[in-house]
This record gives structure tokens, C-alpha cells and sequence, in this order.
């Protein structure tokens, strides 16, 4: 069956406009124009839609998304079962959450106890799911799947309080990244506190520290797009500062 931009937009729930963008970027451009210069649609382009849709649901950047269906080595059937697999962990993570919510609701109105380990599984359980959707695949060829596994393990372990001092070390670390990236200068005393701190943060998941994975774990996000938008997010260029910064604080060129 063939479409037109006006029926394929209708038929996926999402607008023309996005269709004609996805043409113009070259993700998904369509079979063919016909005589009257409409775009016309087939089932390899329907089939290419819903594949760009599933990984835009996962949260990936629209040029990773083309890089990886335009790579020669794409599979769509692979595809299809890691889409599957993320999408069976972010059901898991739900219905854990319902579970806490739930079970707290329960406790409110005195029909049982829930400790205050028992409240903050759910978040935990989260914050774990999100960085396997996330980034599972680059960690684990790069750390191994012992060393992510560990890593894990120590998040599910924390307690009620580690966890709330994790979260004001997060923010710490992030405001002190802002105000060093503002002082300018990666090897000033506010760029190396940033560091220190962030090393603090990374501790709270690693077992071990070295400097040469520091700075690894600083170059990938300048490497990696999503790592880079994440910590861009903080304030523009913040990745690639906070990388030069770790080269001075960890002392390797």
C-alpha cells in the first residue's frame, strides 16, 4: 500500500511538517514523486518510519537514529528484538514504580508498613533502567559487563540517606561545573573542584579509580552525542571543558 505525506502522518500520529523535515535531513525520504509532485510512501518507508519512532521513544538524537539505520551493518530484525528488550525493561520499571506508589497509598491510610528503604526502590530501580535504555551498549564495550554490573548493584545498595546525598552531590557538582565554565578557565581552582566533585559522583558507582578512566569517561562525553547533550545542558560547551579540565586535573596530555 502506498501513502501519501497527509495519510502517512494520520496513520503514524505525528504532523506533515515532521515528515517533510525527516525528508529534508535525508532519515526517510519518500518511494517517489508522482506526476501532480506529491510524496508517495511504500511499505519500506512505513517500515523505516516505525523504526525511527521506536528510537526516538528510547530518547536517541534524530542523527544517531539515521547513522544507525543508514549503516550497512543495520539489521532490522536485530532491531526489532533491542527495541523489544527496552521496552521490556521500561515496563518493568513502571510497574515498579505502581508497585511503590501503590504501597505507599496503602501505608497512608494505615493498611500496612513500607521502610524507608522499601520507598526510594522504585526511584533507584529508575535511574538504573534509564542508563542501561541509555547507554548500556558504549559502557559496557567499554567497562565491561562485570564492572557495569558491580556498578548497579552498588546504586540498589544505597541507602535512604546515600541516596538524598547523592542527589545534593549531583546538583553540587553540576552549579560548580556551571560557575567554572563561566570563570573560563579549565585549570583554575573552580575547574578542578569541579573535577574533584566529580570524581565524588563517580565513586558513588565505580569500585575503582583510575585516572586514565576519568579522563576516558570525559573524552566519551565529547565523543558521544547524547553524553554531550546531556552535559550541555548544564550550560553550552560544557563537555568539551569539562574533558580539557580533567586532562589538567588528572595530569595526562
Amino acid at each position: 500500500m502506498e501513502y501519501t505525506v497527509q495519510k502517512l502522518a494520520r496513520l503514524a500520529g505525528i504532523s506533515t511538517r515532521t515528515l517533510r523535515y525527516y525528508d529534508e535531513i535525508g532519515i526517510l525520504k519518500p518511494a517517489r514523486i508522482n506526476s501532480s509532485g506529491y510524496r508517495i510512501y511504500g511499505q519500506a518507508e512505513v517500515d523505516k518510519l516505525q523504526q525511527i519512532m521506536f528510537y526516538r521513544e528510547l530518547g536517541f538524537e534524530l542523527q544517531t537514529v539515521k547513522d544507525i539505520l543508514n549503516a550497512p551493518a543495520f539489521n532490522n530484525a536485530a532491531a526489532l528484538a533491542d527495541h523489544h528488550e527496552k521496552l521490556l525493561m521500561r515496563k518493568q520499571q513502571l510497574e515498579l514504580l505502581i508497585a511503590n506508589v501503590e504501597k505507599t497509598m496503602a501505608m497512608t491510610k494505615g493498611r500496612c508498613i513500607m521502610s524507608d528503604k522499601e520507598k526510594f526502590e522504585g526511584f533507584k530501580q529508575k535511574l538504573i533502567d534509564d542508563n542501561e535504555s541509555k547507554y548500556g551498549q558504549e559502557i559496557r564495550q567499554k567497562y565491561g559487563d562485570k564492572a557495569v554490573q558491580a556498578s548497579y548493584q552498588k546504586v540498589k545498595n544505597m541507602t535512604p540517606e546515600q541516596y538524598a546525598a547523592s542527589e545534593k552531590l549531583t546538583e553540587n557538582l553540576n552549579e560548580t561545573i556551571r560557575l567554572a565554565y563561566a570563570d573560563g578557565d579549565p585549570g583554575g581552582q573552580l575547574a578542578m573542584q569541579a573535577c574533584e566533585l566529580h570524581k565524588q559522583w563517580l565513586m558513588q558507582y565505580w569500585h575503582d579509580y583510575s585516572k586514565e578512566a576519568h579522563l576516558g569517561l570525559a573524552q566519551m562525553y565529547v565523543d558521544d552525542e547524547r553524553f554531550t547533550a546531556y552535559y550541555d545542558k548544564i550550560v553550552p560547551g560544557c563537555a568539551v571543558f569539562l574533558r580539557d579540565a580533567m586532562k589538567i586535573y588528572t595530569g595526562i596530555k
